[in-house]
């Protein structure tokens, strides 16, 4: 066939296995060849030679030995970022081809504690040949879940980083402190944020900067610091250590419902968080636009 002229160069093809590249991101996490050889369940002889298997695909040493790890080189810090895009590029890659070639699925994810029922029983009734499964996402993996393509929609409360994402506010719960059945509080009608300025708040280890300043309310409106309290490493320890009297909480009325020793109180002059339904900005799916159509008038307060 005559193009009429020279036909463009075209990329070379790169011989470059993404299972050595995701190898190399766990050395790179750990620092340290022992131990990311017992989370890739590999042997530390295997694991070396697979980074010297990359290393010579890519024609540069990437990681250095030492007495206490293994460290980086020059190289190395250059190639871990362009890993990292490169291994999400292709899981996202997967994704949705997997979804081109499944049109009729969809994974509706829900976070903490909240109920997707009825806007999944609706999906249904509507679409009876589609296959509508639901799915808990940690409060903490909700972009992640989404971008991934693990879910296809999330219902979540805010904070948690949106972008990319299409944000579809469902309904407002009105915050609450949660405090034990015998605190001094508990027999009040509503609390401020005066009651509870010298009252300790858990704080959990390693959790994302916004969301922990939303739910501390850190700082307060008087730009002082919320009480610091117990360090926590999963937000589920949060009733145990409020139910044993080391702190108090702030979340929403059916978090405080969870347990008989516990009373959620009203927390007066604090703007009330957003129940809202989240779903990738660019995706196309007949599906997720019947969810997003259905789940306003099915999942509501209450």
């Amino acid at each position: 066939m005559d193009y009429g002229g020279a036909m463009p160069d075209l990329p070379q093809p790169v011989d470059l296995d993404l299972r050595l590249v995701h190898c190399f991101t766990v050395v790179a996490e750990h620092r340290h060849f022992g131990r990311a050889a017992e989370a890739l369940h590999v042997t530390q002889p295997s694991l070396s030679r697979q980074i010297h298997r990359l290393e010579q695909q890519l024609g540069a040493r990437l990681l250095d030995r030492t007495p206490r790890g293994s460290s980086l080189t020059e190289a190395g810090e250059v190639f871990l970022p362009q890993a990292k895009a490169l291994l999400r590029t292709a899981t996202q890659a997967i994704a949705r081809t997997r979804a081109a070639a499944e049109p009729s699925r969809l994974f509706v994810g829900y976070a903490g504690g909240l109920i997707v029922t009825p806007a999944v029983r609706e999906m249904r009734h509507r679409h009876p040949g589609a296959d509508v499964r639901a799915l808990h996402v940690a409060w903490n993996d909700i972009h992640a879940a989404l971008l991934e393509h693990r879910v296809d929609v999330v219902v979540g409360r805010l904070p948690f980083t949106t972008d990319g994402l299409h944000i579809t506010v469902l309904y407002a719960e009105p915050r609450v402190v949660i405090v034990p059945v015998d605190h001094r509080l508990a027999g009040k009608e509503y609390v401020t944020l005066d009651d509870i300025a010298d009252e300790p708040m858990p704080q959990l280890r390693e959790s994302d900067p916004a969301w922990s300043a939303y739910w501390r309310i850190d700082p307060r409106p008087d730009g002082r610091p919320a009480p610091g309290g117990p360090i926590i490493d999963a937000i589920e320890d949060k009733l145990e250590v409020v139910a044993s009297g080391q702190a108090l909480v702030i979340g929403v009325g059916a978090i405080g419902a969870l347990r008989p020793d516990l009373v959620a109180i009203p927390l007066d002059g604090v703007d009330p968080a957003h129940v809202v339904l989240a779903t990738r900005a660019d995706d196309r799916s007949r599906l997720v636009a019947a969810f997003r159509k259905y789940a306003p008038a099915h999942l509501t307060a209450g």
